[in-house]
């Protein structure tokens, strides 16, 4: 199984250079260690690693313009692997595709994200543009 925790730098690329004006908002599904893998070999749960990691990436977040838009708790897997699980789900807004590169480029942040690494088992990042609600299910948002 591939675990997903960081993205490419050819992804990332393409994610920089499509810098359309106004907000993005970013779905994250996050899976999270029993025990954090830390490269100095310090111990905590994957729970308490991650924690770290929204304790000191927080105020870098909070600064550029972000804010968490949704949260919700993970019960069950309806449709799509009956293996996956997710501990974190979340919508994140940031002002810009700008907003969120410079929040990743923060020292802070770079340093906070080792938290992150070591915490994640496998997680999803996926980028939406914010659109008009559509009438029901089968009309597209604009």
């Amino acid at each position: 199984m591939t675990a997903y925790i960081d993205p490419t730098k050819e992804i990332f690329a393409v994610f920089r250079d499509n810098n359309r004006e106004g907000p993005i908002q970013m779905l994250n599904l996050v899976q999270l260690r029993a025990q954090a893998n830390y490269s100095d070999g310090r111990k905590a749960t994957g729970a308490e690693a991650y924690a770290a990691y929204g304790r000191e990436s927080g105020p870098v977040f909070e600064r550029l313009g972000g804010k968490i838009i949704w949260q919700g708790k993970f019960e069950l897997m309806l449709i799509g692997p009956q293996s996956e699980r997710w501990d974190h789900c979340f919508i994140a807004q940031y002002p810009s595709v700008q907003a969120f590169v410079d929040m990743l480029r923060d020292p802070a942040y770079r340093e906070a994200v080792k938290h992150r690494q070591a915490a994640v088992e496998d997680s999803r990042l996926i980028r939406c543009a914010p659109a008009k609600m559509g009438r029901g299910f089968g009309e597209l948002p604009a």
